[in-house]
């Protein structure tokens, strides 16, 4: 294999294997659906690291740490989809694009508030908010956006 990676194919791989097993996968996992060399897997996963795409890697590791709107991770905001809870969202407004990815099922966002630590949760559909409690959660951000590329926590 080149090292001109087909940045599309193996994003699809990726955000493929967390949708339907609920993490990412290893570089040999990638490799073997590409066909290629476990260590061609392991290039290819660190040229979409190394793109603009926000995501990235654990430090000093071959690991994925967190591909929008995943996180390998777990965090507080925990995803259900038919009832199932096997995701985390990478933070609070990522955890909203989850219903893009799960077309015509019902996303459940269940997470508890950074500032007051109260529970908050969201059922959507296709983009629509079918319920919100409490109704009026509202999102917050404390890095400037023209900063958000340098802050990421593993960058």
């Amino acid at each position: 294999m080149s090292e001109n990676f087909d940045l599309d194919r193996i994003y699809f791989i990726i955000r493929e294997h967390f949708r339907e097993e609920g993490h990412a996968p290893h570089y040999t996992e990638i490799a073997s659906e590409m066909g290629v060399s476990p260590e061609e897997g392991r290039q290819a996963l660190h040229a979409l690291m190394d793109s603009p795409f926000p995501c990235w890697l654990h430090p000093d590791t071959d690991y994925i740490a967190s591909f929008p709107p995943f996180s390998n991770i777990p965090t507080q905001y925990h995803i259900k989809v038919g009832g199932v809870q096997k995701w985390f969202a990478q933070c609070g407004f990522e955890s909203l694009a989850m219903c893009w990815l799960f077309p015509g099922e019902r996303v459940e966002i269940e997470a508890l508030c950074l500032s007051s630590g109260e529970p908050m949760r969201i059922e959507m559909r296709d983009g629509e908010v079918l319920s919100a409690e409490p109704d009026t959660i509202r999102g917050y951000v404390s890095v400037p956006f023209r900063e958000w590329r340098a802050n990421l926590p593993f960058a």
